[in-house]
């Protein structure tokens, strides 16, 4: 009967407590003695608890710091890519520029040559002659 007492705090429903015995309680039991073995250690068990924790939060800044060094390796990876480019494009476009500069200086040399041929060859000289020519040279 004494356990009738004993457990009498612990809420529950009626039928539920009609239906427990004694032997269903009997966990209660062993579980103050690891209590009170447990409040002696409880002090031990703080301290475990604090290095555990701080040594959760240093893993944690840790995992932050590398994180900002990769975000900004990453940022200066795009950077310097970034920069190639530009470099790359600046050097095509100035190569380019070159080639139809170089291009455009022969049409105009082959362009004096021809008109110089077509007055030779037509044997005029003169102002007519070069009306002339200039008209041949617009239709090719």
């Amino acid at each position: 009967m004494t356990h009738m007492k004993r457990f009498r705090g612990i809420p529950m429903s009626k039928s539920m407590r009609g239906l427990c015995k004694e032997e269903d309680y009997e966990f209660l039991g062993t579980s103050e003695k690891t209590t009170k073995l447990t409040a002696e250690g409880a002090g031990a068990s703080e301290d475990d608890w604090r290095d555990k924790r701080e040594d959760r939060i240093r893993r944690r800044l840790e995992r932050e710091r590398l994180e900002k060094e990769r975000l900004q390796e990453i940022e200066e990876n795009k950077k310097e890519k970034e920069q190639q480019w530009r470099t790359h494009v600046e050097t095509l476009t100035s190569s380019q520029e070159k080639t139809l500069q170089d291009r455009l200086a022969r049409l105009r040399r082959f362009r004096e040559f021809q008109r110089k041929v077509l007055v030779e060859e037509s044997g005029m000289e003169g102002g007519g002659a070069s009306l002339t020519v200039n008209q041949l040279l617009n239709r090719m």
